[in-house]
This record gives structure tokens, sequence and C-alpha cells, in this order.
């Protein structure tokens, strides 16, 4: 395990400059055409990878980039103990994600409202669950909760009674 010894010292010290790192090995080790963009905010870091040709890196449903994801925040965080949260995207993929997850809770809530019944989204994982959550919070008439274990875990949209 020399080598990732020797990548280990080589990590620069600060996170954000740790997940920048290790998405530029990232896109060198795919040979993609493709430039990565890290900012940092109070309770986030955020890394854009812009290229066109990125799918590769994105994978089927955004898989590889989930794993990616986590592997950058547990890269950028190893011996750190304050952490904030650190999201990858590629080419747009998150934000286009985010926009049909929003979507498709908003008719999940209307056909939970109109027929009075929980509604049950298909199983996602745990970065979409939140999507959907704080999307719907702002909607006084339904209450969003969890259920199922991974990887099945899915929103349950329901109705609130009021008395």
């Amino acid at each position: 395990m020399e080598g990732a010894e020797n990548a280990a010292e080589t990590l620069p010290a600060e996170p954000a400059d740790r997940v920048r790192a290790v998405l530029e090995r990232i896109v060198n080790e795919l040979e993609l055409d493709a430039d990565v963009v890290v900012s940092e905010s109070d309770g986030e870091i955020s890394a854009e990878v812009e290229g066109e040709e990125v799918g590769l890196l994105i994978g089927r449903h955004g898989q590889t980039l989930d794993a990616v994801q986590l592997l950058c925040y547990q890269i950028a965080y190893r011996g750190h103990s304050d952490r904030k949260r650190v999201t990858v995207d590629a080419a747009g993929y998150r934000v286009r994600q985010g926009e049909e997850l929003r979507r498709r809770a908003d008719l999940a809530a209307e056909d939970a409202i109109r027929d009075g019944r929980a509604i049950e989204l298909e199983p996602m994982g745990s970065n979409e669950r939140r999507v959907v959550h704080e999307h719907l919070r702002e909607r006084p008439e339904v209450e969003t909760y969890s259920e199922g274990d991974e990887p099945h875990r899915c929103v349950v949209v329901a109705p609130l009674v009021t008395d």
C-alpha cells in the first residue's frame, strides 16, 4: 500500500482543496475532457465537474456520482473533526435530477391531498429523499417520512389529518 501512503501524504490540508485534488485525479484517470470547479460556503463544499462527455462519471441513475461524492467526503475530512456536507455534480445532473424530484414530489402531494391517502414514491438514495423532504416541508397540508430498508427505502407523502 505504499502508493496509498504516498497519496495521503500529498493531499492538501484543507478539505475543499482535497475535494478538488480527488476529483481532478478521477477526471484525469478516466481521461475525461472536463474541468473541476469547487466552491465552499459555511455549510457545504460544492464541486462541479464541467464537460461534455461526463456520463461515465455520473453512472447509471447517478450511482457512480454518489460513490465519488462519498469518497470525496471521506477523504476531505479524514483527520478533521469539523465537517460539512460535500456535494459533487457533473454537467448539472444533480440540478436536473432535483427539478424532476421536486416535480414528482408535487404530483405525489396533489394525489395524497385529492385521494386522502398516503402516496409512496419509488425507492431512492438518501440525497434524493432529502430533496423531497425539504421541498415538501413548506406544504402544510402534507407530511413526509421515509420507510423501508436500504436500498429500497422510499419517501411516503401523506395528507395531514386536521381536526
